[in-house]
Formats: structure tokens, C-alpha cells, sequence
């Protein structure tokens, strides 16, 4: 027996505003359940971020749709959790509840085991920073339901993991209950498997299914598991994803670096997104601009920057590791209310930052009606 570990489809999302960008994730996403049909597996587990926005178009949502109905008529069955982008905070019925409805798969965020044959399957929605409160006790019921299963258990998560990143963790992998054969992660965007020695299984991220954001020329795809014996057994599954070239260039190797990246992309059957940093000092815009004329035209998507001294990566892995606790104690200070700092950092930053505008824009309106109301009280 064996199935697919898929994560972080982000169906729907257009990157750099490009349609060819948003078709690019739609094929990806198929090509990971045409595989998973062609490979006979048994079940599909989504862990989340299935949609790029609560509220995804049309054709987000037919892509979806038709991919279940595929898996249906080949007697393949699916499970789901949902992802930050998959939660709205206004108040509505998220839109992957409705291929549960219609039996096209199964939801399985509730933390109420289900069954396929002899394997049980176990999930929790994406749980944020704010609301871990009772999460222990959570992963101490969970414990217990898989040490009273005899065959295969699943915990199906969409959580960023400490030991995996530690600026995108929210728990630690000492946290999880430590009896599941396989641990089904999503959230975080590059791949990852380690066998932890406090835990029975794989703790297993298949990444995204495409590039969504500057990533580089990193491989993409997900995991097909064989749980035909007593141990889990990940075998990856790469797509073919249209390549993102990140280069670094000192202005005086400008040409040379140029002439590297045409020959690098004259084979390419698909036009390649490229962003160029350059160093150097006293540089003039409209010189470089003419160098990368013929480069950007053999692009999807070009863009460059001149890069600082200092490495961002340096800078990135330099930052205070209670980086929240830092943000919200700034937010304080500006903000004189620890009220005001919590929505901003908690609530606000997260959605701004994947742009998630009209949700944001809800949750403004809701705390305004609330302080509003508390004022009028006193």
C-alpha cells in the first residue's frame, strides 16, 4: 500500500501578475496527480494550503475539483487539512469544505481519527502562534488514540517545525506525539525528512509544488510513501517546474556573466524567471539596463538589484531568534497597548504579508466595532 504526501498547491496564486505564472502552479499541481493515478497509489493527503486566498477564483477552484474527480474515477481516495491560506478570518465556511460535502474527499481537521483500511489518519488545521493554548493536551489525545491502533498512523500537519526553521516554528518536534508512523507536515516550502530519534516515524515536508517566491533553481514536487511493511518509506517525486534563476554578479564580470546565462537558458523550453544582484559601486542604472536588454527578453520574468556588502543571508540568519517577541515589543512601544500590538503583530502582519487585503481589511473593521463598543460602554 502506498500513497502521496502533497502540501502548499497554492492553487490560484499569480505570480508577478503573470497568467502564464498561475498556469504553471495548475500544472504542477496536476502533474503531481497524474503521477500519483499512474502510480496506482492507494490515497492523497493535501496538508494544506490547498488555495492561495480564502477566497480563490473559479478556476482555482475547478482545478481542484477536477483533480479530485480524477482521483475518484480511479478509486483513489483523498484526505485534507487546511493552511493559513486556506482560513478566512471573516467568518464563513471555508471553500475546501465544499469537496467534503460533495464526498469528492475528505476533511480531516478536526482531530478525529479516520480510516482507510487499516491505517489511521489523524489531522489538525493550521494552528497560529495565538492560539496554542491547550495544544499539549491536543497531542497527548492523539498519543493515545495511535497507541491503541495496531496498523499505521498518520498525523497530518500544517505547522512550521523549529528544528526545520526556526524563524518559521511554531512548535518543536518534542512537542508531537511521539507514536505516529509518518508525520505528514505542510506549511514550510522546501523539502525536508528526518527520522527523529523521539519519534516512530518520518517527520516528512514535500515543500510547494512550484515556485512561489525567489527561491532559485530549487527541485519541486512530493512524496510517494510505501506502508506496504512495519516502516514508512518516502520515495520523492520531482516535477517538472519551470526554472527560477537567482545569480549574484560583481559589474566588472557583468558580460561574461551575461554570456554564462544565455547559454544556460538557450535549451530551455520554457522562458525562465531571473533576478540578477549585482555589486559594485558608482554603477548607473541605464548602463545596466542596456546590458540586460537581450536577457530579459528571453525571460517570463527578469528582474535585478544592485546587492549591499553586507550578504542577506548573513543578515537573515543574524536576526534575534524570538524574533515575535521582538516585533511585538516594538509594536508596543508604537502603539502604547499591548491590545493593539497583538492584532497588529498577530493578526494583520500575517494576512498583509501574503496579501490577503479584504481579510485584513475585516479584521480592522471587527476591532474597531469591539474597541468601539468598549468605549461606549465606559
Amino acid at each position: 500500500m502506498k500513497f502521496s504526501h502533497i502540501s502548499d498547491t497554492h492553487l490560484g496564486l499569480v505570480q508577478y501578475g503573470l497568467e502564464e505564472r498561475e498556469q504553471d502552479i495548475y500544472n504542477s499541481f496536476n502533474q503531481a496527480i497524474d503521477i500519483s493515478i499512474n502510480d496506482k497509489v492507494d490515497f492523497v493527503i493535501f496538508a494544506g494550503d490547498v488555495f492561495h486566498t480564502p477566497t480563490p477564483s473559479g478556476t482555482a477552484i475547478l482545478q481542484m475539483a477536477n483533480a479530485l474527480k480524477r482521483l475518484k474515477q480511479n478509486g483513489i481516495e483523498s484526505f485534507f487539512v487546511l493552511g493559513e491560506h486556506d482560513i478566512s478570518r471573516v467568518r464563513t465556511t471555508p471553500i475546501p469544505y465544499v469537496y467534503h460535502n460533495l464526498e469528492f474527499s475528505k476533511y480531516i481537521g478536526r482531530e478525529e481519527p479516520v480510516y482507510y483500511k487499516n491505517v489511521m489518519i489523524i489531522g489538525l488545521d493550521k494552528i497560529r502562534k495565538n492560539e496554542m493554548e491547550g495544544l499539549e493536551e491536543k497531542f497527548s489525545k492523539l498519543e493515545s488514540l495511535a497507541s491503541k491502533h495496531d496498523g499505521h498512523k498518520i498525523l497530518v500537519l500544517h505547522q512550521g517545525i523549529t528544528e526545520v526553521n526556526k524563524f518559521a516554528g511554531e512548535i518543536n518536534s518534542t512537542d508531537l506525539p511521539k507514536n505516529f508512523t509518518y508525520y505528514a507536515m505542510g506549511h514550510l516550502h522546501d523539502k525536508f525528512l528526518k527520522q527523529y530519534e523521539h519519534l516512530k516515524g518520518p517527520l516528512v515536508y514535500p515543500g510547494s509544488t512550484d515556485m512561489t517566491s525567489n527561491q532559485g533553481d530549487v527541485e519541486k514536487g512530493f512524496f510517494e510513501v510505501d506502508i506496504s511493511e512495519t516502516d514508512a518509506k518516502p520515495e520523492w517525486k520531482k516535477l517538472d517546474t519551470r526554472l527560477q534563476i537567482i545569480e549574484k554578479i560583481e559589474f566588472e564580470k557583468i558580460d561574461s556573466g551575461i554570456q554564462e546565462l544565455n547559454e544556460k537558458i538557450s535549451k530551455l523550453e520554457k522562458k525562465p524567471i531571473i533576478k540578477i544582484k549585482i555589486k559594485g559601486d558608482n554603477l548607473e542604472r541605464d548602463v545596466i539596463e542596456r546590458k540586460f536588454t537581450e536577457l530579459a527578453s528571453k525571460s517570463l520574468h527578469f528582474s535585478w538589484e544592485l546587492s549591499k556588502e553586507e550578504d542577506e543571508s548573513s543578515v537573515f540568519l543574524n536576526r534575534p531568534a524570538q524574533i515575535d517577541q521582538e516585533l511585538f515589543k516594538l509594536a508596543v512601544n508604537a502603539l502604547k497597548s499591548e491590545k493593539l500590538a497583538h492584532i497588529a503583530i498577530n493578526e494583520l502582519l500575517p494576512l498583509l504579508s501574503t496579501r490577503q487585503v479584504d481579510s485584513a481589511t475585516q479584521v480592522v473593521i471587527e476591532n474597531f466595532s469591539n474597541f468601539s463598543e468598549k468605549e461606549n460602554d465606559s
